[in-house]
């Protein structure tokens, strides 16, 4: 959710479990008071904040110190999510995710957990190589340091390149929690949208794979055969380690919370 979600999260809040995980993002165009305010309501409603440090926009450390400061006063820092964010630019000392988990200033403020980003299809600006570098060594430094890891990915519609590279990271030893990013119920044409911009595979056979209808782009698409597949996938390698999901709410909070709750319910059926 964004600064802007908290009366869709009221909206959302019978159909999400206690204790879910709720994202807040660090987006340019909001601000302190609109970041705070966001994880305070996942809070008050029961649910785990996660709230996102956007390290290339940070001017200083003394406004990552600041918002921290803040979360923590309203019992947000526990799990926080650290990202490089957009910026070409860094607008102050931090150049990646990396520089603030190495800075030890995390633990100041009571985080316990950080999640770092996972790219199962590659960044359309970072080579793959290099990928792989940071993600190794975010994972041994956090472990150095003592605190938790959960690696959460871009969205994917394919299962093929996510369950290789679920591989090659446990092949890495990197044994963290790994959150599959999976767009919840949207409309096809936005989600498409959504996939270009972030480099993201979606060729006609990929898309006719997921369940969308190119002949119907104002149509909506959930995402229930790719976890299907993904998760019979998993289940018969037993090597792919502790892997969950992570649900992008394109289609709005309320709308992903129960496509979660009756996929749960089908299933279980």
């Amino acid at each position: 959710m964004t600064g802007k979600d908290v009366p869709g999260l009221h909206e959302a809040q019978d159909a999400i479990p206690p204790g879910t995980r709720v994202n807040v993002t660090f987006l340019g165009n909001e601000d302190l008071e609109m970041r705070v305010a966001a994880a305070q309501a996942v809070k008050e409603a029961g649910f785990v904040p996660v709230p996102h440090i956007s390290a290339r926009r940070l001017a200083s450390q003394a406004q990552l110190e600041e918002f921290l400061d803040r979360l923590q006063q309203v019992g947000a820092t526990e799990h926080v999510f650290a990202v490089g964010g957009d910026p070409a630019t860094p607008e102050g000392p931090y150049d990646s995710s990396f520089d603030v988990i190495r800075s030890g200033v995390l633990q100041k403020y009571g985080v316990r957990e950080v999640s770092i980003a996972g790219y199962p299809e590659g960044h359309p600006d970072i080579p793959t190589d290099v990928l792989w570098e940071h993600l190794e060594n975010k994972a041994a430094s956090l472990a150095e340091q003592g605190l938790g890891a959960v690696i959460l990915t871009q969205f994917a519609f394919d299962t093929d390149p996510v369950t290789t590279w679920i591989r090659d990271v446990r092949e890495r030893g990197i044994d963290a929690t790994i959150r599959i990013g999976t767009p919840g119920p949207a409309g096809i044409k936005r989600l498409l949208n959504f996939a270009r911009r972030f480099g993201i595979g979606a060729n006609a056979m990929i898309v006719k794979k997921y369940g969308f209808s190119l002949t119907n782009l104002m149509g909506t698409a959930g995402p229930d055969r790719f976890v299907t597949e993904l998760a019979d996938l998993l289940a018969a390698d037993p090597s792919s380690g502790d892997v969950k999901l992570h649900m992008y709410a394109f289609g709005g909070l309320r709308a992903t919370a129960e496509w979660a709750r009756d996929y749960r319910h089908r299933v279980s059926a």
